[in-house]
């Protein structure tokens, strides 16, 4: 095994266990767009301008980055919950991590989260590790390698046509009627919470696709896209672009269509249809 992978596994179990005691305990929580503190409910937690942040993402970062940066100081690096500097622009070898991706889930106490690591090499992410530690569920990934969960080798479906495809797209998404022009193109429409988690649940073969309208940003999707690459399949933006990572802005503006390729040039052309 490649050793970044092993000390990725082993660093999103430890930020994992650490996040999994704020879950089943206590924890402050705030809306990063606004500053106010205090947990959202119903349809302002899922509306466009709360992004929340609690104390958990910030430890699950501080442990992450001990770990991750300290065992390999001249990689750089890219998180959600840490400042950005242009440094990481001059490294080829970078980790890319999200210490909570699913915080909305994970302030509503629904057990679709997970911490994800990627690192990218030169713009192709080669290392992915997701770990949903609610469900103890560790999905990994490297380039060559093939995707695993819990140790078990998985693989995308194979399923050809969208009238027989099942959907998974984001709570928020759903909940504003954003992807509703498509369920009669498919045979299931299901929210679940995270990004990273439903790139992880698409790759083990859990659902056919996963489709985005709104943008995303490279530490969202990074480590997923390299499970479903790993898995047989791909991820590309709207346009039917794949990503290049570490880029100076990391923001996704064209949301995402992943699975495997023949369901996923269908979808990509029901959203351009649909949703634009």
């Amino acid at each position: 095994m490649r050793d970044e992978l092993r000390l990725a596994m082993d660093a999103a179990r430890e930020a994992g266990l650490r996040t999994l005691v704020h879950y089943e305990g206590e924890y402050d929580v705030h809306n990063k767009r606004s500053g106010v503190e205090g947990r959202a409910e119903g349809a302002a937690l899922r509306a466009a301008d709360y992004d929340p942040i609690t104390s958990a993402d910030l430890e699950a970062d501080a442990c992450l980055r001990e770990i991750l940066h300290g065992t390999y100081p001249e990689y750089g690096w890219l998180s959600e919950e840490t400042v950005d500097s242009p440094e990481r622009l001059e490294r080829s070898t970078v980790w890319i991590v999200d210490p909570i991706d699913g915080t909305k889930e994970f302030v509503s106490h629904l057990p679709e989260w997970g911490v994800s690591i990627a690192l990218v090499e030169n713009g192709e992410p080669t290392v992915g590790v997701i770990y949903n530690p609610a469900a103890d569920e560790l999905y990994a990934a490297v380039k060559g390698g093939g995707t695993f969960l819990n140790g078990r080798r998985v693989f995308c479906t194979e399923t050809a046509q969208l009238a027989d495809a099942s959907l998974i797209v984001s709570r928020s998404e759903d909940a504003r009627g954003e992807v509703t022009p498509l369920r009669p193109r498919l045979a299931e429409v299901r929210p679940v919470g995270s990004v990273a988690y439903k790139l992880a649940v698409v790759a083990a073969g859990g659902a056919d696709l996963n489709v985005s309208v709104q943008p995303k940003n490279e530490w969202d999707v990074c480590a997923g896209d390299l499970l479903v690459r790993e898995a047989g399949g791909h991820m590309v933006d709207l346009d039917g672009q794949v990503r290049q990572y570490n880029q100076r802005d990391p923001l996704i503006r064209g949301g995402l269509a992943a699975g495997n390729k023949a369901l996923t040039e269908q979808m990509l052309a029901a959203v351009a249809e649909l949703c634009t």
